[in-house]
């Protein structure tokens, strides 16, 4: 029997069976001991590789968001730019509704500004690739109507994401081709908590806008917003420069030397251009009448040029005169209250601001403007054509001034030429007297003197250095009802015609020979057996010459009558006035059993 060495054997070393037990246990120990470092760092390699996805997660969305950010700082850039080299703000917005739709990822774009005037959003851009220009301008939106109108009401932005038609707030507009969109977002333009409008952006897909979406259409609008308002500021200051330029130049005339229709034109046209008005008219009251008249337009419509006088009182001119305030029509095509509501509607004339014209109280007339379409006026601009009213009102009175102020440096010239023709007609008188009571002579002389006194009378009370002839012929014929109609006859005398007005040198002339021609009637015409008659004045002129007839039915012009073989001094004076002064006509003939006494001389 091999007796084997304990060292070379592989078998343990028999051992006792607690150290065993222990050895065991030592070795269980130790590999539980593993197990749980590995279960710990498998543990920590799975918190590592979830801290390692989530940072790697955010860092992606890091990214993304820096990529957004990038898109949203070039796509502000782009509006800034656009917004900043645009001067035009038709063209500004039609870029950024191009920019709208490249920046959002989207199919269209609309930018709608409010209207204050009408309480309306208009369409004004459109982006050019998706939508019609035809349509800007023309659409039109209350505030609160559609979804766009609900968005500018209640300054909110809303996002629908599919099926936009089928909302509540939603209003189908044919011309936006609406029925090919499923989704919209719609932002208000709001500056210092003001409305200016909306930008819409939609997509023919569905689409479910993000917050970046969102915001970047909010930050476009706020930049639209702040170009809007600036570009609105501008045009005011741009209209209020050219206001004041307009009362600039109307003061200037309060100290020119200009004549009083110059710086009547003047006004309306400096008026009309600054304020884009279609028509201005100045009207001056006249104080005898009552009555309004068109003294200076740059119309040129014949139809509005011969508008009737208007009454003061009547229509809205003739009220704000009454009334010493301005008015203001907005439609006048339909007014009840507009005087000539026909000559509106054939001239294009929408609304209408009537400016009284006042000197410390004392009123002298009426400014009318009127614009082509609606408009209502504003309290600026009411505020400006008052003030415009005043200026227009002192350069008037002046220029009448200094017409008067003329008239008197001229009137000791006149008086002498006067009291002159007056020795000559005394002369001629005394020659004439005959069988003649001193009473007679005396009552015919007084009448041609008076006759011109009535000229100078009218010259006094007159704006220019112009005479009404109708005027002269009534104050003539009512000076010789009262001195040379013999008591018991009835005669009967009128004027009619036109307004005619003439120079106060002709006019002297012209009240001469009405008085010699109506006395002539009255002492001719109606002698014995002729009590009852008339004697009518008739007065015409058109643009080349002035005709004026006097007509009596009393005794007709004796068979084979001369006028160059009378022995009358009146027909001879008459005679002598129509040929040397007025290098005109005169005719003395029956027609129709009426004696006829014409006279036709040129402008």
């Amino acid at each position: 029997m091999k007796h084997h060495n304990s060292r070379n054997s592989s078998v343990p070393p028999k051992i006792g069976f607690g150290r065993r037990n222990l050895f065991l246990k030592r070795h269980s120990e130790s590999l539980s001991l593993q197990e749980a470092n590995n279960r710990s760092l498998r543990r920590s390699l799975e918190k590592m590789g979830k801290e390692l996805r989530a940072a790697n997660a955010h860092i992606r969305e890091m990214e993304k968001a820096h990529d957004e950010r990038s898109a949203e700082g070039e796509a502000l850039r782009k509006i800034g730019e656009t917004t900043g080299s645009l001067f035009d703000l038709e063209e500004m917005l039609r870029a950024v509704a191009g920019i709208a739709v490249q920046v959002t990822g989207t199919d269209s774009s609309q930018v709608y500004l409010f209207n204050e005037a009408h309480d309306t959003l208009v369409l004004r851009a459109v982006d050019a690739e998706s939508e019609p220009d035809e349509i800007v301008g023309k659409l039109r939106l209350k505030v609160g109507e559609g979804l766009t109108g609900w968005v500018a009401k209640n300054k909110e932005a809303v996002a629908l994401d599919h099926d936009a038609q089928h909302d509540a707030r939603f209003k189908f507009v044919p011309e936006l081709q609406e029925d090919k969109y499923q989704s919209i977002l719609s932002v208000p333009l709001v500056y210092r908590n003001d409305v200016l409008g909306v930008i819409n952006v939609r997509t023919i897909k569905t689409h479910q806008y993000t917050q970046t979406q969102v915001r970047l259409l909010q930050s476009i609008a706020a930049q639209i917003s702040g170009a809007v308002e600036n570009s609105r500021q501008y045009r005011k200051l741009e209209k209020r420069t050219s206001q004041l330029s307009a009362l600039s130049e109307v003061s200037k005339t309060i100290t020119s030397d200009l004549y009083l229709e110059e710086i009547l034109q003047l006004i309306v046209a400096a008026t009309a251009k600054t304020m884009a008005f279609k028509i201005c008219t100045l009207m001056l009251l006249d104080e005898d009448k009552q009555e309004l008249v068109i003294k200076a337009t740059q119309s040129k419509s014949k139809d509005y040029v011969k508008k009737a006088n208007i009454k003061v009182g009547d229509s809205v001119a003739g009220r704000a005169v009454s009334e010493g305030r301005t008015i203001t029509v907005h439609d006048l095509k339909n007014s009840q209250e507009y005087a000539s509501p026909e000559i509106a509607r054939k001239e294009g004339l929408s609304s209408m601001a009537a400016v009284p014209l006042m000197v410390k109280n004392k009123k002298i007339g009426v400014l009318n403007c009127y614009t082509e379409k609606p408009h209502n006026f504003t309290e600026e601009e009411i505020s400006l054509l008052t003030a415009l009213g005043n200026h227009a009102a002192i350069a008037i009175e002046h220029a009448k001034l200094m017409v008067k102020s003329a008239i008197i440096q001229e009137m000791h010239h006149r008086v002498k030429n006067n009291l002159q023709q007056v020795a000559s007609l005394l002369r001629l008188q005394m020659h004439y007297a005959g069988e003649r009571t001193v009473e007679q002579v005396i009552t015919e002389s007084l009448n041609r003197i008076l006759a011109i006194a009535s000229v100078h009378e009218l010259l006094a009370r007159e704006d220019l250095d112009i005479i009404s002839v109708k005027k002269i012929a009534e104050s003539i014929v009512q000076a010789t009802g009262q001195s040379i109609i013999a008591p018991g006859k009835h005669i009967r005398m009128t004027v009619d015609g036109p307004d005619i007005l003439l120079p106060s040198s002709q006019a002297t002339s012209i009240a001469l020979i009405l008085n010699e021609l109506v006395q002539n009637a009255v002492e001719h015409g109606f002698g014995p057996g002729f009590d009852d008659g008339s004697i009518s004045i008739r007065l015409h002129e058109d643009p080349r010459q002035v005709e004026l007839l006097v007509t009596n039915d009393g005794e007709p012009l004796p068979p084979g009558f001369d006028i160059k073989k009378t022995d009358s001094l009146g027909l001879q004076i008459v005679e002598s006035l129509v040929n040397g002064d007025l290098q005109g006509k005169f005719t003395l003939t029956n027609v129709d059993e009426c004696t006829v006494a014409a006279v036709i001389f040129g402008k």
